[in-house]
């Protein structure tokens, strides 16, 4: 049975490359069409593509009451796209950052995940009661009510990128002209690719949980590592794919705008269907994530740019935070 699961994870990984690259091709073409740039496209368009498969996973998770996987899939999720996807892709490419970016959309990144953390369980950070728990201990719960804030947060974060957009519509005629496909052909392009990023997500993390619950992994674990990688798969290949094609601000808009999308919506949305219990260890990998969002905001304003050294440190400081993962 495990050797089915294998060929499973190998078609899903097909539908991944080959999903990502029409998805990347139909996105930098909206991008003409709607003469806005590709970061824009990327933050709104891409992220919330790309983010389909852990709104999957986690609104299914909080539904069947599978209350650590719906977080820490969000969490674990988070931390591969900003040190594995960014890490990855300043391999391939130096990323550029726009000014607009370091302004604009990384404070919301380090933001976002500081207001989920004082709603996962701001009593127990400010007394400090959190610090003396058990791991498996409950921090505190995300309500009904702290979702429904988180997700309107995050429709007016898309609102000001929308009006945002409007000003910035200055691409020359001459160089969107020259490329340009028919609107129609581009939401083909974007729906066919996202399907086969979804599909193949979902067969990733179907084969990828089952191999890894043979092998007697915890759900935790599972959630922070096997479940978050493979729903942060179809950022990891789109934005590589973005890079390879030379489109690196269509990357960069994904990582950034994904990490808000997972946050805000993603968890928002699992939370107002079923309030999210969140554990201690949970609470200590959102302290993880916002770490991990303030370095690499520092790396992106240090020369406007994420290089190769960089990048390898990221990839570095993932695997030594999936092996403490494994060892607490």
């Amino acid at each position: 049975m495990v050797l089915v699961y294998f060929f499973v994870l190998i078609i899903g990984f097909y539908g991944l490359i080959k999903g990502s690259d029409i998805f990347v091709d139909g996105s930098c073409a909206i991008a003409r069409v709607l003469r806005v740039p590709e970061l824009i496209i990327g933050l709104t368009i891409v992220a919330m593509g790309t983010s389909a498969p852990e709104m999957a996973v986690s609104i299914s998770a909080a539904m069947n009451g599978s209350n650590e996987i719906a977080v820490s899939n969000v969490i674990g999720s988070n931390i591969a796209n900003l040190l594995l996807i960014l890490g990855v892709t300043a391999l391939f490419q130096p990323v550029p950052v726009e000014p607009t970016a370091l302004k604009r959309d990384f404070p919301i990144v380090i933001i976002t995940p500081i207001v989920l953390l004082f709603a996962m369980g701001g009593n127990a950070l400010l007394t400090g009661k959190v610090f003396f728990m058990d791991v498996k201990a409950n921090a505190g719960t995300v309500s009904r009510i702290e979702a429904a804030v988180l997700v309107i947060i995050f429709i007016a974060y898309i609102v000001y990128l929308i009006v945002d957009a409007k000003k910035s519509k200055d691409l020359n005629k001459d160089e969107a002209s020259g490329e340009e496909i028919k609107m129609g052909k581009c939401i083909l392009l974007i729906v066919l690719g996202l399907v086969m990023i979804v599909v193949g997500g979902r067969a990733v993390v179907y084969s990828a949980k089952n191999i890894a619950r043979a092998a007697g992994m915890t759900e935790t674990l599972i959630g922070l590592t096997i479940v978050a990688l493979g729903t942060s798969l179809p950022e990891l290949v789109t934005s590589v794919v973005a890079a390879k094609k030379g489109q690196v601000d269509l990357a960069l808009g994904n990582v950034l705008g994904s990490n808000v999308c997972n946050t805000l919506l993603v968890l928002g949305m699992s939370a107002l269907i079923h309030p999210v219990t969140v554990n201690v260890a949970s609470f200590f990998d959102l302290m993880v994530c916002i770490a991990v969002s303030i370095l690499t905001c520092i790396f992106a304003a240090t020369h406007r740019r994420i290089v190769f050294s960089e990048g390898m440190l990221m990839l570095g400081i993932y695997v030594l935070y999936i092996v403490y993962a494994q060892m607490r």
